[in-house]
């Protein structure tokens, strides 16, 4: 009985462990879905607003013109930097900073969106007028900070691209050459050619001695090559058949007396 109880707790502990597990899941799924629709709904927020500043710009005339002009202007600068910044920081880590930067520019925009937003709704002239040149200054420094970030990150980009072509492009002359080798030596080419002639060259003395054409062509017989009835240097010598002129003295007949 006690062996079952504690099968029973175990079991029982092991479905609340299963039953646990599952809750979290489906928290962390809800909170996944739930930030995923907060981004997409301030996506859609921006670009409502975006086009009602755009609309103001063309519709409005005076300081509320130029103040949805300025907040127009801050929001695209900004939105153009994010877009390259995260779209090439998975291929290059030292982007990081610059979206950390770029997050920090961020909120001063959104504070500064804020007091421009304020001075839209201000009824007094005057006072929009006089805030307004500090407001678009700092708008200016914000833009042209965020600008700097964008356009060195696109510098850095046509960077890599080029040296990565130009990488490739040695690479394939590389393999173009090694494809066609016998491009590669001119002068192996010419020596290859000649070479039957050379070989057929080395190899007729063989057979070359007899041949008339030859003799012909070639170079004059020496005095010591035998032909033409003219002796070798063997035969001056006496060196060309040792033993055929010792037996040809021994046969010769002596012209003594004692011959007769």
């Amino acid at each position: 009985m006690e062996i079952l109880g504690v099968l029973l707790v175990l079991a029982l502990l092991l479905g609340l462990g299963v039953v646990a597990l599952v809750v979290v899941g489906l928290i962390k799924a809800a909170r996944t879905v739930g930030e995923k629709m907060e981004r997409q709904e301030a996506k859609a927020r921006r670009a409502v607003e975006n086009v009602t500043l755009k609309a103001k710009t063309y519709t409005q005339t005076g300081p509320q013109g130029q103040i949805s002009a300025v907040r127009l202007r801050l929001r695209t600068s900004l939105d153009g930097t994010r877009q390259v910044l995260q779209g090439a920081v998975g291929e290059d880590g030292q982007l990081g900073e610059a979206l950390a930067l770029l997050a920090r520019l961020d909120a001063h925009a959104a504070e500064l969106d804020g007091e421009l937003r304020m001075l839209e709704r201000e009824p007094d002239t005057g006072r929009v007028a006089a805030k307004l040149p500090e407001l678009r200054e700092r708008a200016e420094r914000i833009t042209h900070s965020a600008e700097k970030m964008r356009w060195a990150a696109q510098d850095r980009m046509h960077r890599f691209a080029e040296d990565e072509l130009g990488r490739l492009s040695q690479e394939c002359e590389d393999e173009a050459g090694a494809l066609r080798h016998w491009d590669a030596a001119p002068g192996a080419g010419g020596a290859g050619g000649g070479a039957p002639g050379a070989s057929g060259a080395a190899g007729a003395p063989a057979g070359a001695s007899g041949s008339p054409g030859a003799s012909a062509g070639g170079a004059r017989p020496g005095i010591t090559d035998g032909r033409g009835g003219r002796p070798s240097a063997e035969d001056l010598l006496g060196l060309s058949d040792p033993m055929a002129k010792l037996a040809q003295r021994l046969r010769k007949p002596s012209s003594g007396p004692s011959a007769g």
